[in-house]
Protein backbone atom coordinates (compact mmCIF):
# COMPACT_ATOMS: atom_id res chain seq x y z
CA UNK A 1 0.00 0.00 0.00
CA UNK A 2 1.50 3.15 -0.94
CA UNK A 3 0.84 6.66 0.88
CA UNK A 4 -2.23 7.53 -1.69
CA UNK A 5 -3.61 4.12 -1.35
CA UNK A 6 -3.97 4.81 2.21
CA UNK A 7 -5.19 8.24 2.42
CA UNK A 8 -8.11 6.54 -0.03
CA UNK A 9 -8.52 4.04 2.86
CA UNK A 10 -8.71 6.11 5.57
CA UNK A 11 -11.11 8.65 3.81
CA UNK A 12 -13.40 5.02 3.21
CA UNK A 13 -12.96 4.06 7.03
CA UNK A 14 -13.25 7.33 8.47
CA UNK A 15 -15.86 9.19 6.12
CA UNK A 16 -13.18 12.05 5.60
CA UNK A 17 -13.00 13.86 2.61
CA UNK A 18 -9.80 12.56 0.67
CA UNK A 19 -8.18 15.86 1.13
CA UNK A 20 -9.04 16.06 4.63
CA UNK A 21 -7.59 12.19 4.87
CA UNK A 22 -4.20 13.50 3.04
CA UNK A 23 -3.63 16.43 5.75
CA UNK A 24 -4.86 14.47 8.56
CA UNK A 25 -2.03 11.90 7.69
CA UNK A 26 1.07 14.29 6.74
CA UNK A 27 -0.03 15.60 10.25
CA UNK A 28 0.53 12.82 11.98
CA UNK A 29 4.11 11.75 10.05
CA UNK A 30 5.27 15.47 10.79
CA UNK A 31 4.20 14.97 14.18
CA UNK A 32 6.17 11.37 15.06
CA UNK A 33 8.90 12.74 13.02
CA UNK A 34 9.68 15.90 14.97
CA UNK A 35 9.25 14.07 18.83
CA UNK A 36 11.71 12.00 16.83
CA UNK A 37 13.87 14.67 16.35
CA UNK A 38 13.96 15.91 19.69
CA UNK A 39 14.71 12.33 21.14
CA UNK A 40 10.93 11.63 22.08
CA UNK A 41 9.36 8.32 20.91
CA UNK A 42 6.23 7.92 20.32
CA UNK A 43 3.79 5.36 21.48
CA UNK A 44 0.29 4.58 19.48
CA UNK A 45 -1.35 1.87 21.86
CA UNK A 46 -2.51 -1.05 19.80
CA UNK A 47 -0.13 -0.13 16.62
CA UNK A 48 2.98 0.50 17.97
CA UNK A 49 5.83 2.57 19.27
CA UNK A 50 8.93 5.06 17.26
CA UNK A 51 11.61 5.75 18.92
CA UNK A 52 15.46 6.34 18.43
CA UNK A 53 18.59 4.06 18.98
CA UNK A 54 22.19 4.95 18.40
CA UNK A 55 23.64 2.47 15.98
CA UNK A 56 27.29 2.12 17.01
CA UNK A 57 30.54 2.71 14.66
CA UNK A 58 31.59 -0.66 13.04
CA UNK A 59 33.49 -2.87 10.04
CA UNK A 60 32.00 -3.54 6.63
CA UNK A 61 32.88 -4.65 3.67
CA UNK A 62 32.25 -3.01 0.15
CA UNK A 63 30.28 -5.56 -1.67
CA UNK A 64 31.35 -4.55 -4.97
CA UNK A 65 34.91 -5.16 -3.66
CA UNK A 66 34.90 -7.07 -0.56
CA UNK A 67 37.35 -3.73 0.75
CA UNK A 68 37.04 -3.60 4.55
CA UNK A 69 35.30 0.10 5.45
CA UNK A 70 34.08 1.94 8.32
CA UNK A 71 30.71 2.53 9.09
CA UNK A 72 30.27 5.59 10.95
CA UNK A 73 27.99 5.69 14.30
CA UNK A 74 24.33 7.13 13.72
CA UNK A 75 20.98 7.81 15.12
CA UNK A 76 18.21 5.18 13.38
CA UNK A 77 14.51 5.25 13.98
CA UNK A 78 13.24 1.97 15.65
CA UNK A 79 10.04 0.53 15.16
CA UNK A 80 8.53 -1.90 17.28
CA UNK A 81 4.76 -3.29 16.96
CA UNK A 82 1.93 -3.09 19.55
CA UNK A 83 0.04 -6.39 20.87
CA UNK A 84 -3.18 -5.73 18.91
CA UNK A 85 -1.34 -5.33 15.45
CA UNK A 86 1.23 -8.07 16.27
CA UNK A 87 -1.67 -10.20 16.49
CA UNK A 88 -3.65 -9.11 13.73
CA UNK A 89 -1.08 -10.36 11.06
CA UNK A 90 -0.33 -13.93 12.73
Amino acid sequence: MNKQELVDAIAAESGLTKKDSKEALDAMVKSIGDALKKGEGTSLVGFGSFSVVQRAARAGKNPKTGKAIQIAAKKAVKFKPGKELSESVE
